[in-house]
């Protein structure tokens, strides 16, 4: 039975952070009414505990973390989502910015590879009523060209240099955002537009995520 003093807590909390990414980012209606349909809680472990709207990260399975709410909203923020935008997402991890790029975009193709996230996130997205999202088994370094080209392109990992396979699958004038840099130490999180045969490039912000890893997971 869901504990009705912590939903109150997550309400209130969410409400505080939907008025200060308001004010602080100018978040639009489109984002905050994605930010208001999608329980961020139900996409943690049940054991998390206090404000998950807090400015940390916080631990899922698979040894793997969801960035702050701050950042995801920073991200997506940065990818310009739109109604119509086809999605590629590499790293479903729990499935929390997946069903965000749901409710902003037309079409999302999420690539993770543990099983077991993907199949809890699979199971959090559909229990929304979301079905404009496929969930994939791989772990993505070379995209999924056979569902592309795709208008939005997020990377939950960071790379030594974007591979040119992602680019080749952007549409015109599509958008990727990316963290590029050294595997220990502070990566740039950068945003590429497709620019007809040229890339323009933004800068983001700085953050220090682990390097996409090769392979699907044999176990977990």
């Amino acid at each position: 039975m869901a504990d009705p003093t912590r939903a109150g807590s997550d309400r209130e909390q969410l409400a505080a952070f939907l008025l200060a990414m308001r004010s602080r980012l100018g978040a639009d209606g489109r984002m905050l009414s994605a930010l208001e349909t999608v329980p961020r809680r139900a996409f943690l472990p049940p054991a998390t505990r206090g404000d998950v709207y807090a400015p940390q990260s916080f631990p899922i399975p698979c040894g793997e973390t969801m960035p702050s709410a701050e950042l995801i909203v920073r991200c997506l923020m940065a990818l310009k989502v739109q109604p119509d935008s086809r999605i590629l997402e590499i790293g479903t991890g729990s499935g929390y910015v997946t069903a965000l790029l749901a409710r902003l975009g037309a079409r999302v193709v999420t690539l993770e590879r543990f099983r077991t996230l993907s199949t809890e996130a699979s199971e959090r997205v559909r229990g929304l009523g979301i079905e404009n999202v496929t969930f994939h088994h791989e772990d993505g370094r070379q995209g999924f060209a056979e569902s592309g080209p795709y208008d939005r392109i997020i990377i939950h990992a960071a790379l030594p240099v974007l591979p040119k396979a992602f680019l080749d699958q952007m549409a015109t004038h599509g958008v990727l955002l990316a963290a590029i840099g050294p595997e220990r130490g502070a990566q740039r999180l950068v945003r590429h537009e497709k620019a007809g045969s040229r890339f323009d490039e933004a800068v983001v912000g700085t953050v220090w995520w682990q390097h996409l890893a090769a392979g699907r997971a044999a176990v977990l």
